[in-house]
């Protein structure tokens, strides 16, 4: 049987980290970005050498309208959407202190990285109740990908933290509504993970991580995330709903 997960910015970074696991894995997949169509064609090209349908929608998770859009024609196409991964995300364009934080910025990163996550997940929750009422058997499941940044304080970018932190407790939301239904949900909490949302500031971070920033020295890669995620859309951790799955190179331990 066809499985389906949805990956909001799954043409880049982590989301495509992601996407090439679970292509190699047999799964459908729905990429989200903000590019246009014909600017994610290699990677679509890409993706479908593991012979799996793989189809793009363009929009913008922070706009209701653009939300509603793609919400539709994901269901009009596949009918089932199994798994959807929130994996889109905006550092602020500017770094500011915390004191200096404009209102604008707040907005953007709050619609992008909290507001769209949320309703789509509304959404999507609300069609595998009824998917899971009519097939019982069938798996589904809401993966979060937030960040270290959850609980780990930049005062230059207070807008991005608290977004991840409230990401965080989404999922602990949805965990407790969606129990009842056996559809469980996660957090996947990444750490300092090379993309090119990291690319510049490449340099500040090699040189942490060789003087001990993380226990495992080396940088994270999206595929380490891919993997993690594939786990739970494999059901291996079907006990553990509401969980927050680390994959920081063990940076987040304290250590004396």
């Amino acid at each position: 049987m066809k499985k389906v997960a949805f990956i909001t910015g799954g043409t880049r970074g982590i989301g495509l980290g992601i996407a090439q696991v679970l292509a190699a894995k047999g799964w459908s997949l729905v990429l989200n970005g903000m590019r246009p169509a014909e600017g994610v064609n290699d990677v679509i090209l890409s993706l479908g050498s593991y012979n799996v349908d793989v189809t793009y929608v363009q929009g913008n998770i922070g706009s209701e309208a653009d939300r509603t859009r793609m919400f539709t024609e994901i269901i009009d196409r596949h009918k089932t959407v199994n798994a959807l991964i929130n994996n889109a995300g905006v550092a602020p364009l500017h770094r500011m202190d915390l004191l200096e934080t404009t209102g604008e910025s707040y907005d953007r990163v709050m619609d992008i990285n909290l507001k769209g996550p949320f309703f789509l997940s509304q959404a999507f929750a609300n069609h595998m109740v009824r998917e899971k009422e009519k097939q019982p058997q069938t798996f589904f499941t809401i993966v979060n990908i937030s960040s270290i940044s959850a609980t780990i304080a930049s005062i230059n970018r207070g807008e991005y933290c608290l977004s991840k932190a409230g990401l965080s407790m989404m999922t602990k939301l949805f965990a407790t509504r969606l129990g009842e239904y056996d559809i469980p949900v996660y957090e996947v909490r990444p750490g300092v993970t090379y993309t090119d949302m990291t690319g510049p500031v490449k340099e500040k971070y090699d040189k942490l991580i060789e003087e001990g920033l993380t226990i495992q020295k080396r940088w994270g890669f999206p595929e380490d995330v891919g993997k993690a995620v594939a786990s739970l859309l494999d059901g291996d951790l079907p006990y553990s709903t509401g969980q927050v799955i680390m994959v920081d190179g063990g940076l987040t331990i304290e250590r004396l």
